[in-house]
């Protein structure tokens, strides 16, 4: 902030100032720029580390978040791929992926990907089937569901009150 503060000074002065006496300030200005952009480019990698992405580096086993949305969930393609906060996405199709591009918040799965179910009842993170899902309040929440056991079936018992364990959980994990 004082740096940003100084150069503003020094731009709107009346005082005549050669390419010379900016060059630094200049430097210092684009330094700062560089190193807040990158710290901000290392916390989204590290929030990145969070997520559940399959063995290609893809979020939800390559699934199209905005199909879940639609009622039926599709496979996405790597011709439509989007990057969002690190996490590469796929598309099922270009309709899809502007879409998202619009709103990754909207359609990104809650919980980086990780079982909603597992997020609320423990904190940990497991793995999701992605065709096991439920929309709640416009947001996308997966599912573990293998040898006979569907934890979607055990959030319906207790949503509310898995919900509220599952956020709560997540922010510690992320922080």
């Amino acid at each position: 902030m004082q740096i940003e503060v100084s150069i503003l000074r020094l731009i709107h002065s009346k005082k005549s100032y050669t390419m010379k006496s900016y060059n630094k300030p200049i430097k210092v200005f684009l330094l700062t720029t560089a190193l807040l952009g990158s710290s901000m480019a290392m916390g989204q990698t590290q929030k990145a580390a969070h997520y559940n992405l399959s063995g290609e580096q893809v979020a939800i086993s390559g699934y199209d978040a905005v199909s879940y949305f639609k009622g039926k969930p599709a496979k996405g393609k790597s011709q439509h791929e989007f990057v969002y906060n690190g996490v590469t996405y796929q598309f099922a199709n270009e309709s899809n992926l502007k879409l998202f591009e619009t709103d990754p918040e909207k359609y990104g799965p809650q919980y980086g990907g990780w079982c909603a179910y597992a997020m609320g009842k423990t904190g940990e993170k497991v793995e999701i089937n992605p065709k096991t899902y439920k929309i709640v309040d416009e947001k996308l929440y997966l599912f573990y569901n293998k040898f006979l056991t569907n934890t979607l079936e055990t959030w319906n018992e207790d949503e509310k009150n898995l919900k509220e364990k599952a956020d709560k959980n997540w922010a510690q994990l992320i922080e």
